[in-house]
């Protein structure tokens, strides 16, 4: 059956499982307003992501996305402006650095627009973060969430170089849809991506996330969770798509809680250490808590270490 989820409008109301608590406290307040002293962006607000308030409010925790906010593609599922960049701020990493040690984070997403403009897809300034921030913030893991960088290998090794404790990549939907939900992007190349990053860096983390909703089948998740194994992904994020704004795809279908919980245990079966799946989900959702999940199932020393 084809599915055309450019007309499909029979998703209706969320549910109830999608609504979520506002908390604009003060580690909320706190955290907004190093944002906008640093001169920073945030995914959590250019993606009107809905656990804004919990990761602000409750665990003080952000993902920063560099080399500004304008991205050179145009992704149906995406609310990130597109257009022409800006130049890239050579002072960035730095003043983000500092952002993050003034935060205390022990854990911080970094996170990019796709730069087709640039020949190392923005690689180089990418590095310079995770160096900056390791510098200024030694006791804080840095995961990264980079765009494919046109899966180019010195690219990829100019970040994995830079020692992200995780190096992620989102696969974002099934290979059927790739073509129309993601604008110049395909389902090999991010597949390679995340192939040469676990090349480079065999002993390293390598994640990705999917969206659900936008009209896949079950075995189309369960492929593509098996291609992701493949390539040696070991953590992965399934989340509802939620659409941002009345000019992105629309959602085709809510998947109940218990459908999430079902699919995170194939993605055990499959062999992933550690399976993030939920309605409210993201990339980057308990990014902090999911690293130390991982690295103490993972890596069993580090636990002994610590106790």
């Amino acid at each position: 059956m084809k599915h055309d989820i450019s007309a499909n409008r029979k998703a209706g109301r969320k549910p109830e499982w999608l609504k979520v608590q506002l908390n604009t406290n003060n580690n909320y307040k706190y955290i907004k307003g190093l944002v906008r002293e640093g001169r920073l962006n945030t995914v959590c607000e250019e993606a009107r992501c809905p656990n804004i308030h919990e990761c602000w409010g409750e665990h003080r925790t952000a993902t920063f996305m560099i080399l500004g906010d304008i991205c050179t593609r145009r992704c149906r599922f995406c609310s990130v402006k597109t257009g022409v960049p800006r130049p890239v701020d050579k002072n960035e990493p730095e003043r983000l650095a500092a952002s993050v040690a003034a935060m205390e984070l022990r854990h911080v997403v970094i996170t990019m627009v796709n730069r087709d403009d640039l020949a190392d897809g923005g690689a180089a300034i990418l590095a310079e973060t995770v160096e900056a921030v390791h510098g200024r913030a030694p006791e804080c893991s840095v995961e990264v969430l980079a765009s494919d960088l046109m899966a180019d290998r010195d690219s990829i090794a100019r970040v994995a170089d830079a020692r992200p404790e995780v190096m992620s990549h989102n696969i974002e939907t099934v290979k059927r849809l790739t073509p129309r939900i993601r604008s110049r992007s395909t389902y090999e190349r991010s597949l390679e991506f995340l192939r040469i990053a676990n090349e480079i860096d065999p002993d390293g983390t390598t994640k990705s996330s999917m969206m659900l909703g936008l009209g896949e089948g079950e075995d189309e998740i369960l492929e593509t969770m098996e291609d992701l194994r493949a390539v040696g992904v070991s953590v992965l994020n399934l989340g509802q798509y939620l659409q941002p704004a009345r000019t992105n795809v629309a959602v085709e279908r809510y998947y109940e809680p218990k459908e999430f919980a079902r699919l995170r245990e194939e993605a055990l079966r499959r062999g992933f250490s550690h399976c993030e799946a939920g309605p409210l989900v993201r990339s980057s959702y308990h990014a902090g808590e999911q690293y130390e999940h991982y690295r103490r199932r993972v890596h069993p020393l580090y636990a002994e270490a610590e106790d």
